[in-house]
């Protein structure tokens, strides 16, 4: 989720006083002065009360990441009223980072030789530090923490480590070059960095800003001590560094990540959501009693999915359509069995996942298509993401150029509906008697519906006894071969899958009722009337963020919910 500007390098690279105005003009950045003349006092005696409370570090990191900024800001404040000692770690320069990515680099060598010291990193911190200021927190810089050594160190390794040895590259067990493997795939939006000319280049800086990171935040931790440490992600380079270094210095970490419905965020106990969603225990959702209001509630906002009206982001706003029609435009035989595959973006959050069945998402469509070429009595459906091209940055290694270099010519029960079709995900599903699902979240939607659906790969819905999960190819084809399956998803294992869909959307999708979503970037901004709102008791979603992080109680809400304004107006 980026903002419009940074479409265009050539503005992006602008002159600060221009990226001043831009921040000011648009509200990236939430502004607390007025919050804080309105109740000095109250703010003063808070910061007072938490000196020598528990020490949280908002591992905010990359200061241009403005919705990170305004997130955790407002959680720096909650935090400090509930008696943490509350600080922030910012980079101030790095060989590579997040921020980074091939669209605003047309001459990638320029990057491989420079990094972003000479445009991202100009004004990427301050933003964020005035942010802090504002409010007395106090600020640790990257390259304060970093001996003059460990910039050797990191150089070194980065420079002479074989490149394929990098992604599989630990440091004092730290898995240093697996962030900086999948932060090089962001880079260049891709899945694989096999045929990026510049990949070399690229994958070594990440892998020197790694080491640095990791550098820093060991140190930073171990002088000043903290209990516990907050940041986007967990993934990446510096995010998913700062994790690895934090959980091997006893430090609780607590991660976050904008949820579907807006308003609301998922936050996680010591790893990235990417993980823990898939590993949380059942029994904080499988004996859930949902009520017939609760029933009406997920029916209503499953139905709302469609067109995203609750939601923060949309990739297409699709027309309805009959399953008649749909079957028409895209050529599928009704009088046929129908099986759906869903594929997702290649290059996003690529971590390890023991559990899956193939390497990757590329080599399971391959063997799909290479298995339905000769079960010519089935048909599947394939609904490329959307998001390979409207999201950002957009797939530099569009899944369908791949498969057409491993299967020139599909099989002629093999339909492909292309990322840039209108047509309705949810509609093309309709058609299907079952689905196949990669990493998808799409398996919680059509569970819920009861699709059947097989699991190949990374979904949140895999280990919940409610899908056809598979972990080596020979299970999965096992799988495949009882299709075409005859019934959709009996009673009980549908009231299964809803009672997980609402946990999912209801209870694990946490509000904040100060958080107000916008157009352009970022998705929301604060809207506080006065620090009240911050105080304990004052939203529910605030205190189980805060209780999670400060106790490590479970980041799921309970039954006392207060709706999220859009969908309680639409109920009423």
């Amino acid at each position: 989720m980026k903002h419009g500007i940074r479409r265009f390098p050539a503005l992006w690279r602008a002159t600060r006083l221009a990226r001043r105005w831009y921040h000011a003009r648009y509200d990236a950045y939430p502004d607390w002065r007025p919050s804080l003349a309105l109740r000095r006092g109250l703010w003063d005696s808070a910061r007072r009360a938490a000196q020598g409370g528990p020490r949280v570090l908002m591992a905010t990191s990359v200061g241009s990441y403005a919705h990170a900024v305004t997130l955790e800001s407002a959680l720096a404040a909650a935090l400090t009223f509930r008696g943490a000692d509350v600080h922030v770690m910012l980079c101030d320069g790095m060989s590579a980072c997040a921020e980074c990515e091939a669209s605003l680099y047309p001459d990638i060598s320029a990057f491989t030789a420079h990094g972003p010291a000479r445009d991202l990193c100009r004004d990427c911190r301050w933003p964020a530090e005035e942010v802090y200021a504002t409010l007395g927190i106090t600020v640790h810089r990257y390259g304060d923490w970093i001996a003059a050594a460990e910039r050797v160190e990191a150089r070194g390794i980065a420079a002479d480590l074989p490149f394929d040895r990098i992604e599989g590259y630990t440091l004092d067990g730290l898995a240093i070059g697996e962030h900086a493997h999948a932060g090089a795939l962001r880079f260049f939006a891709t899945g694989s960095l096999t045929d990026e000319p510049q990949a070399e280049p690229v994958l070594r800086r990440y892998l020197e800003s790694a080491l640095l990171t990791a550098f820093a935040t060991r140190r930073l931790l171990r002088t000043i001590g903290f209990a516990s440490a907050v940041f986007t992600h967990g993934i990446y380079v510096p995010w998913g560094i700062v994790g690895e270094v934090a959980r091997q210095e006893r430090v609780h970490v607590s991660t976050w990540n904008v949820a579907y419905r807006k308003r609301r965020f998922i936050f996680s106990h010591d790893d990235t959501y990417h993980h823990t969603l898939m590993s949380e225990p059942r029994e904080r959702w499988e004996n859930l009693d949902l009520s017939l209001a609760q029933e009406r509630e997920l029916t209503q906002y499953l139905s709302s999915r469609r067109e995203g009206l609750f939601d923060w982001i949309v990739f297409h706003r699709p027309t309805h359509q009959a399953p008649k029609e749909i079957a028409a435009r895209v050529g599928v035989d009704l009088s046929r069995p129908v099986v759906g595959l869903l594929t997702n973006v290649s290059w996003d959050a690529q971590l390890h996942y023991p559990a899956n069945a193939f390497p990757n998402m590329l080599e399971w469509l391959v063997r799909t298509c290479e298995y339905f070429a000769a079960r010519p009595e089935l048909q599947l459906l394939i609904r490329v993401h959307p998001a390979e091209i409207s999201g950002f940055p957009p797939s530099r290694q569009p899944i369908l150029g791949e498969l057409r270099k491993r299967i020139p010519v599909l099989a002629p029960n093999i339909i492909v509906v292309p990322p840039e079709s209108g047509m309705s995900t949810y509609g093309l599903m309709s058609l299907c008697g079952a689905a196949i699902i990669y990493g998808t979240k799409m398996g919680v939607e059509l569970t819920s519906v009861g699709l059947p659906v097989i699991v190949a790969g990374e979904a949140w819905i895999r280990n919940k006894g409610i899908t056809h999960d598979a972990s080596s190819p020979e299970e999965y084809f096992r799988i495949l071969d009882r299709l075409p399956f005859t019934e959709r998803l009996g009673a009980e294992k549908l009231a299964r899958a809803r009672r997980y869909a609402y946990h999912f959307f209801f209870n694990r999708m946490i509000p904040l009722p100060f958080v107000e979503p916008k157009a352009g970037y970022p998705l929301y901004r604060l809207k506080l009337d006065s620090l009240e709102q911050l105080l304990p008791g004052a939203s529910q979603g605030l205190d189980t963020i805060c209780d999670g992080i400060l106790g490590g109680t479970p980041f799921v809400l309970g039954d006392r919910e207060t709706k999220v304004p859009e969908l309680a107006d639409s109920l009423s």
